[in-house]
Parts: C-alpha cells; sequence; structure tokens
C-alpha cells in the first residue's frame, strides 16, 4: 500500500446513505495531513453533481442506495470524466459483504477496486493513497468469493473462448496469470519473459479486451467463465 507522499493532498468524497457512517469517515480523513474531505452525497444522482462540482481525486461509493445506486453513479462519473480526458475521480466502491454482485458491476463500470465497510480504518486510508496513485485494491483475501457472486446461470454454461478470441496464444497465457493475480514480475518467470515484455503485453491485453485495469480483467475473466 502507498503511503503519504509529503506536499500532496488528495482530495477525498464520499457517497453513502448513512449519515453517521459518512461522519465517522469524514473525522477519518480529516485526521490526514495529506488529505482533504472535499464533501458528501446521499446517494448516486448528488454523486454525480459532486463528482462534477468538487473536482474529487478519489470518491469513496457505497453501492447500495436509494434514487441511484453506486453501481449506476460510478459509470455515470467514469464516463464524464473520460468525456473529459481526465482519470479521476477514482472511485473506491465500499460494499457490507463480500459476495456483493453489486462489485462486479462497478468494477465493470471502473472502479478501481472495492472494501468492505468493516475494513481497518488504515488500510482504508493506505487505499485512498494507492488508487490515487493509480493503482487498484480490492479487500483482503476477497477475490475468489466476490466473483463466485456472477450469476448461477452463467455458471453453468461453459467457459466462453470467444471472448479472447481477439488474444494471440501467449497473451492468452498472460490473460490467465493475470486473472489469477500474478505480478508483472511473476508472470515473467512463468512465461520465461521480461517484466518489460509482459508490461507490454499486459498493455495489449487490456486494449484489446476493451477493459482498463487490471482488476477490470479478472472480474472480465470471471464473467466469461475462464477461471475455475
Amino acid at each position: 500500500m502507498t503511503e503519504p507522499i509529503p506536499g500532496q493532498e488528495i482530495r477525498v468524497a464520499l457517497v453513502d446513505d448513512q449519515i453517521l457512517f459518512r461522519a465517522g469517515l469524514q473525522m477519518l480523513i480529516d485526521s490526514q495531513s495529506d488529505m482533504i474531505f472535499c464533501g458528501g452525497a446521499r446517494d448516486g444522482e448528488e454523486a454525480v453533481a459532486l463528482a462534477a462540482s468538487a473536482s474529487p481525486d478519489v470518491m469513496l461509493m457505497d453501492l447500495r442506495m436509494p434514487v441511484m445506486n453506486g453501481v449506476e453513479a460510478t459509470q455515470r462519473i467514469v464516463e464524464a470524466a473520460r468525456a473529459e480526458g481526465s482519470e479521476k475521480p477514482k472511485i473506491i466502491a465500499l460494499t457490507t459483504f463480500n459476495r456483493d454482485e453489486a462489485v462486479v458491476g462497478a468494477i465493470r463500470a471502473g472502479a478501481s477496486g472495492f472494501l468492505l465497510k468493516s475494513v481497518e480504518p488504515e488500510f482504508l486510508l493506505a487505499a485512498i493513497r494507492t488508487v490515487n496513485s493509480g493503482h487498484a485494491v480490492i479487500a483482503p483475501g476477497a477475490t475468489h468469493e466476490l466473483f463466485q457472486s456472477v450469476p448461477a446461470q452463467a455458471a453453468s454454461a461453459g467457459p466462453d473462448l470467444e471472448s479472447i478470441a481477439e488474444l494471440s496464444a501467449r497473451e492468452k497465457n498472460v490473460f490467465l496469470l493475470v486473472a489469477k493475480g500474478l505480478s508483472n514480475a511473476e508472470i515473467a518467470g512463468n512465461v520465461f519473459a521480461s517484466e518489460a515484455t509482459v508490461k507490454s503485453q499486459v498493455r495489449s491485453i487490456l486494449s484489446k479486451l476493451g477493459v482498463r485495469t487490471r482488476i477490470q480483467l479478472v472480474a472480465f475473466a470471471y464473467e466469461h467463465r475462464l477461471l475455475g
């Protein structure tokens, strides 16, 4: 996880329909010398407006809210940012339990990861810094449980090999290793290539599959039944 960077202030916004939860996280964020709490919202509709008006670097987004849920809000915010040529705000989805199908939708919509609301405060703060620096985060030990939430009818079908037909044989191998959570260095050792080569292949794979991050690639692999 990323440590505080002297002189850098991260603008953090929070979206949640629980007043006490918002108040508690605001106090936590305000206690950090490298973070500024730049606003809160009660639902997805307010979140879209907040993203446009407050220019947060990172948004903590509850997924189950009235008016507009967090998945739709995430999609709208990410699409608006892309239209402006921006990569911010980065969005961290918040949920109360691991096997929340909405998390998969949020990641596919562009969220940079997810955390449980019960996560330790220090882990949450480190996750904000990590996401702000351009990396993804996911609740500790939750990857397999999370993506088991893909609908049962999808699991009953075979792997959707057509979804990765555009990848070369080497790229398919690298794709599966990334989907299993291996780092570039670990993949390089498995395929007997340099880290630079693996990094280039990963960029090519993301582009061909139309996903932006490694965590979205993991979601893609599970959704298309490419991992057991």
